[in-house]
């Protein structure tokens, strides 16, 4: 049987690529997807999740979360005495996913009632695969905690041991609303954080893509445009480690659902810095246990470039019915 899933998503170039691996994937079921707040505004979100839907001609439905970190002020993306949340449009993303514009609607449901209503109904069987900001999951636990327990597993993708990219010490998805990811950090269920550390050991290179455009699919190009604009996109803020080729982050968490050995993870430690002065979002992974506490969260720290960009050149020739 297909593993169900769920993705809170914050589309976002890689989350499209994401998106697009787990609905080609057979061995998955995607029941739904929620968006956040997170790489744009989340109505921008949800636009592009329903792009990428319609494009490819499957229908998933898409509901829309919530607009501002956890415990934000009446000043919309801030928290108290902390700067700017939020990303916004940047040579990585932009406003839009470069796709038409979605003819389907969002569902009128709110994320936060959707994941409770669907976790409380299950058996236990659906796996959360967050690869935004964390806001949505902290506040369903927070307004239903009996949804902990229903939980099989969180794939997330977030956090870093070694590397940060919004500040030197934070990883954009938990610096965003810090808060709510300490309480998802910390509910008790089997938890995977597919860190920066990872993902920037599994690039994916100008020539991948051409090797995508190579496979005819709609799904392939589309992946192909949108890790050629990442690749420009991270030699212009000089984050790249080569200059042909960038992470594509939220793919690899999918990844990691259908091949666990695409990721190497270490079970150790983890909770979030939410009032350090430098260190504010910072995933404190205690890989040396020192804090004298029990291991809660299994780190990936390093990743298979090739097995991943193979993953991706199998899922993204399938063809949709947009193919057909």
């Amino acid at each position: 049987m297909a593993q169900k899933i769920i993705i809170d998503t914050d589309p976002g170039t890689d989350d499209a690529v994401a998106l697009m691996a787990a609905v080609l994937s057979p061995e998955l079921e995607l029941l739904g997807v929620t968006t956040v707040n997170g790489n744009v505004a989340v109505d921008l979100c949800t636009e592009n999740a329903l792009r990428v839907f319609d494009a490819l001609q499957i229908p998933i439905p898409v509901y829309e979360g919530c607009a501002y970190p956890l415990y934000a002020t009446s000043v919309p993306n801030r928290r108290p005495g902390m700067p700017y949340r939020g990303q916004g449009a940047s040579s990585i993303h932009g406003n839009y996913l470069d796709l038409p514009p979605a003819t389907t609607q969002k569902q009128p449901q709110h994320a936060v009632d959707y994941l409770i209503d669907t976790l409380m109904a299950s058996d236990g069987d659906i796996i959360l695969v967050p690869v935004g900001p964390l806001t949505n999951i902290g506040m369903a636990i927070l307004k239903e905690p009996r949804i902990v327990p229903k939980i099989q597993e969180l794939v997330i993708m977030g956090g870093g041991h070694e590397i940060g990219n919004c500040t030197p010490t934070a990883e954009f998805n938990i610096w965003a609303d810090p808060e709510a990811a300490r309480i998802v950090i910390n509910c008790g269920r089997s938890i995977r954080l597919v860190t920066l550390d990872a993902t920037h050991r599994a690039l994916v290179s100008l020539a991948d893509c051409a090797r995508f455009k190579s496979l005819g699919t709609i799904a392939a190009a589309a992946a192909a445009r949108f890790t050629e604009r990442r690749v420009a996109g991270y030699v212009e803020t000089r984050q790249t480690q080569r200059p042909d080729a960038a992470p594509v982050h939220d793919a690899l968490a999918v990844c990691a659902i259908l091949d666990p050995a695409v990721i190497k993870t270490v079970f150790v430690p983890v909770d979030v810095e939410t009032r350090g002065e430098l260190t504010d979002g910072m995933t404190v992974c205690d890989t040396h246990f020192r804090s004298g506490k029990e291991p809660n969260v299994h780190v990936a720290l390093d990743a298979d470039e090739p097995k991943f960009v193979r993953m991706l050149m199998e899922i993204l020739g399938r063809k949709s019915p947009a193919d057909r």
